[in-house]
């Protein structure tokens, strides 16, 4: 299968950039400002890290960290909690994300974010900003989580998906034992231009592994960050990284639909965690940086995220 859009890779609707500010306002409405911070995955850990692709991609992109196999490119991982509160406790913010930059040779780099369900909350800019508009309208009412949940699932049929799966989410043991899905479809593109839609998601060397009521009662607020650190300690973190082909009639435009399961996928090669870094002030994670070989699809949802991100950037800068 192939796609013969040659599209700006970077261009996004003037409308849907235009709701950037007013959709930042909403996501500081959850939890409030928190100076200096991200509006949303605000707590997180950062760690170095080596890419070595399997070289299984390489006849389908051009991306540099997708070619040679036995090469190593340098990587900076980010996880992260959901929610703005730098301070809230990591049993409570349910979703965990993934975000990588691949620094290839050359100055160029490739960001990958991911999260721990694989769709989204909303299928365009306006739902989202509804409904958060909407999640910010039940908090001032002082309406409970699960009514509130009930009543956004009535309003917002999009939202449903994403609720279910959310529900099935159990607080993980570690950041290195979850699966992280990258949500919105992406195209390779190949040396002749031919773009192939695909999904990403990272695979844990370790499994995935979930903590009982039991042992949940006696971690301190930040246990992930604490045993992440302790386990590199012992030795690097490994994730597969896999890449999920699409076929005909499956959605690109849109990250409520999940893709069927029986999709053909390879392992494009290999994430391994060496290391705790800083968190650095300048490290935006615009899901639309793909650099070369790889593009945005046409899902509003993805191309919407990069104006959001700078201007959650250009409030925290001046913050700092």
């Amino acid at each position: 299968m192939s796609v013969t859009n040659t599209d700006d890779s970077h261009a996004y609707c003037d409308a849907h950039a235009r709701l950037a500010d007013p959709t930042v306002d909403e996501l500081e409405g959850l939890s409030g400002v928190h100076a200096g911070n991200r509006r949303v995955h605000s707590k997180g850990i950062v760690c170095r890290a080596v890419f070595k692709p399997s070289g299984a991609a390489a006849r389908m992109s051009t991306a540099p960290h997708l070619r040679e196999a036995g090469s190593e490119i340098e990587a900076v991982v980010r996880f992260s909690g959901s929610s703005s509160d730098p301070d809230l406790a990591d049993l409570l913010s349910p979703g965990k994300g993934l975000a990588v930059q691949f620094r290839s040779p050359g100055d160029t780099s490739s960001v990958l974010t991911a999260a721990t369900i694989p769709v989204f909350f909303a299928k365009t800019p306006e739902s989202f900003l509804d409904l958060l508009r909407e999640v910010n309208r039940l908090k001032r009412g002082g309406i409970g989580a699960i009514l509130a949940a009930k009543e956004l699932s009535e309003h917002f049929p999009e939202f449903k998906s994403s609720m279910a799966h959310l529900k099935k989410l159990r607080p993980p043991a570690s950041y290195a034992c979850c699966r992280y899905y990258a949500i919105h479809a992406f195209l390779l593109v190949d040396e002749a231009g031919r773009r192939r839609p695909v999904k990403f998601e990272w695979m844990p060397e370790l499994g995935v592994d979930t903590l009982s009521l039991s042992e949940m009662r006696a971690l301190p607020a930040d246990y992930l960050e604490l045993e992440l650190a302790g386990r590199m300690q012992a030795g690097p973190v490994r994730f597969g990284l896999h890449i999920v082909l699409g076929q005909e009639g499956d959605p690109t435009d849109d990250p409520t639909q999940p893709w069927p399961n029986d999709r053909e996928r390879i392992v494009a090669g290999t994430l391994i965690l060496t290391g705790l870094a800083e968190d650095a002030e300048g490290l935006l994670m615009d899901p639309t940086e793909t650099g070369p070989g790889i593009e945005p699809s046409d899902d509003p949802i993805l191309r919407f995220r990069s104006p959001v991100y700078a201007e959650s950037w250009r409030r925290r800068s001046e913050e700092m």
